[in-house]
C-alpha cells in the first residue's frame, strides 16, 4: 500500500482528489513556497491556527503580522476565503444528503460572533432553494417564531425544510431551549406540511445534527395523508 504521507499537496491531490487534503495541506497548494527562513508549511500552520482561533476571518493586517506571508500571498489568502464564502452561498443548485453537505454550505456560520437563526428550504429531490436567515441575535441567543421561519419556505413553495444556528461560543451542544423549538418547529411544519428534516447546530470546531442524535423529535413530524 502507498504512504500518502510522503505525497506533496499537488501530487496528494490528483491521485486521491481535494478532499483528502488537510487544511496546512491546501493552504500550502495555494500558497505555492515559502521564503528562505520558513517553509510553505510553516507559514501555512500559522495561518491554520489563527484561522481556528479567530471568532471571525483575518484582516489583511492581522495576516501579514505571520512572518514568512508578504502582502501578495496574504491577499491571496483572503480572496480564497472570500470566494469560497460567495460560492458557498452562491445560487449553484446543491442536494442535501447528510448534514455534512449543508454545514458545508453554511460555513460562514462558524465565525459568526452573534446567533443566526437560518432556514434552509429544499425542493423534492432535496436541493436547495433558498437559504434565508430569519433572525439575528445576541451573543449568546436569538428569538425565533414559527410564524417568521416558516413564511419564506412558504413562499418558496418548499416540500421540506432544514434550520440551522450557530453557537458563538464554540460549542455545539444543544440547549434545552434549543430542543424545545425543534419540537415547535416540528409541528407547524406537519400542519403546514412543510415537514422539518433536520435542526443543526454550528460550532467553531464542527457541528451537531438533532435529527442525527434524536430521530424521535422528527419522525412524527411528517404530514398525514388522506
Amino acid at each position: 500500500m502507498e504512504n500518502t504521507e510522503k505525497l506533496l499537496p499537488r501530487e496528494k491531490l490528483l491521485r486521491l482528489g481535494v478532499h483528502s487534503l488537510d487544511n496546512v495541506e491546501l493552504l500550502a497548494l495555494i500558497l505555492g513556497s515559502g521564503t528562505k527562513g520558513k517553509s510553505v508549511f510553516e507559514v501555512s500552520r500559522e495561518i491554520v491556527a489563527q484561522l481556528s482561533h479567530k471568532g471571525s476571518l483575518p484582516t489583511l493586517k492581522e495576516l501579514l503580522r505571520i512572518g514568512g506571508l508578504g502582502k501578495v500571498k496574504a491577499m491571496q489568502v483572503l480572496a480564497c476565503l472570500e470566494l469560497s464564502s460567495r460560492y458557498m452561498l452562491g445560487d449553484e443548485s446543491v442536494t442535501v444528503n447528510d448534514p455534512r453537505s449543508l454545514v458545508a454550505r453554511l460555513s460562514f456560520l462558524k465565525f459568526a460572533m452573534q446567533e443566526y437563526f437560518v432556514l434552509v428550504s429544499l425542493d423534492s429531490a432535496n436541493a436547495i432553494i433558498n437559504v434565508h436567515e430569519i433572525t439575528v441575535g445576541l451573543v449568546n441567543q436569538t428569538p425565533v417564531h414559527p410564524r417568521e421561519a416558516f413564511a419564506p419556505a412558504i413562499a418558496d413553495h418548499a416540500v421540506a425544510a432544514i434550520f440551522v444556528h450557530n453557537h458563538p461560543s464554540g460549542c455545539c451542544e444543544p440547549s434545552p431551549e434549543d430542543y424545545a423549538i425543534t419540537r415547535v418547529l416540528c409541528a407547524v411544519g406537519k400542519v403546514v406540511q412543510i415537514p422539518v428534516l433536520d435542526h443543526i447546530i454550528v460550532g467553531k470546531r464542527g457541528y451537531f445534527s438533532i435529527c442525527r442524535a434524536h430521530p424521535e423529535v422528527f419522525e412524527s413530524n411528517l404530514p398525514q395523508t388522506v
